[in-house]
């Protein structure tokens, strides 16, 4: 094995912020050398990185639910590492866990940090280290505490999920069906549409890439929508806000059809409905959930081993170098699937 002191961390750092869509422009590429943990740290090789959309958010100045990543600084990103210097009893070497490692191959977790970190060993007998960036991982806890706790469904309900082939939105139908809901996913083209109906039992899927999606709800939905998780926002919502039935319930999860904009975010037209439907909106942000987390873990860790949920990812190769190819592509839907940059092989 390679001495510490001979590794180099290559990283991405944020060089400006975006205007729409972000560009290689905004990013600088640095290289540092890695160094031992002191007393009670650990040393993590990343292995992969999750892709999300809530990282364009984060890219802003502004008050949010968490801090900006400031100028110059690693892009935060979490990801799948394994240990390969621990000064903690916790986590010996070899130890894969899932942390928020940012944009770079090697990431220094001090004594304390842990939490600010998110760091926690995975299980590979629950799921694979992409499963655990995906259904097991932020994506799944999202789907899970957002539908179960803001979206609350009953079985026989009609819920209908944008995004429906991306992490968030696969989790969220597959456990509406398994909840004894019917599913109608929104999602862009033919072949991601027919995936979430035949592969993971959408009871349908609207092309929103086709045309009229005003016209496939009234098809898929004629007794309206009572649950609606929302990954896109714009004029989508807008449609369902339209359909929806007495008591909805809307999550709003994200909004990615906005987040490149230039001009400002367009909020919901039809928010009347909810007055006229005694329905309500409610944002989730996963983090509120964090001390929960291990429920869901084990609740759909079983979905995954008895076959009744599937995950998919679409991960690429490249490394952190392809971090702003492989981003630019999550923003143009060209993934299927939960976007994984893969950034080293391992264990090993």
């Amino acid at each position: 094995m390679t001495p510490i002191a001979a590794l180099t961390n290559h990283q991405v750092r944020l060089a400006r912020r975006p205007v729409g869509m972000p560009t290689p422009q905004d990013w600088s590429f640095t290289a540092e050398p890695v160094v031992e943990p002191s007393e009670g740290g650990i040393l993590l090789r990343t292995l992969a990185l999750s892709l999300d959309p809530a990282m364009r958010g984060w890219m802003n100045e502004g008050k949010s639910y968490i801090a900006p990543v400031a100028i110059g600084e690693v892009m935060r990103a979490g990801g799948i590492g394994e240990v390969i210097a621990s000064k903690n009893p916790q986590f010996a070497i070899g130890t894969l866990v899932s942390a928020g490692v940012g944009v770079q191959e090697y990431a220094l977790i001090e004594a304390g940090q842990a939490q600010r970190f998110g760091l926690h060993p995975i299980d590979t007998r629950l799921g694979s280290p992409s499963q655990w960036l995906n259904v097991l991982g932020m994506p799944g806890m999202t789907a899970y505490f957002g539908l179960m706790d803001v979206g609350q469904p009953k079985a026989g309900e009609t819920v209908v999920v944008s995004g429906a082939a991306g992490a968030v939105g696969q989790t969220v139908g597959q456990l509406a069906k398994i909840k004894g809901c019917r599913v109608v996913g929104i999602a862009g083209g033919p072949a991601k549409c027919e995936w979430v109906v035949r592969e993971l039992g959408f009871d349908a899927c609207i092309d929103y890439k086709a045309g009229d999606v005003k016209a496939g709800l009234k098809q898929h939905c004629q007794k309206g929508v009572d649950v609606y998780f929302d990954n896109v926002g714009g004029a989508i919502l807008d449609d369902v806000l339209a359909r929806i039935g007495r008591g909805a319930r809307i999550v709003i999860c994200g909004a990615i059809s906005q987040y490149n904009n230039t001009a400002p975010v367009q909020g919901p037209r039809n928010y009347l409905s909810l007055l006229v439907n005694r329905a309500r909106m409610e944002g989730i942000v996963v983090f509120d959930y964090a001390d929960r987390f291990p429920v869901a873990v084990k609740e759909m860790a079983g979905y995954l081993k008895d076959g009744r949920m599937k995950s998919r990812e679409d991960v690429m190769a490249g490394g952190v170098s392809a971090f702003a190819q492989a981003l630019t592509k999550l923003f143009t839907g060209e993934n299927f699937g939960k976007l994984i940059l893969q950034v080293a092989q391992g264990p090993g």
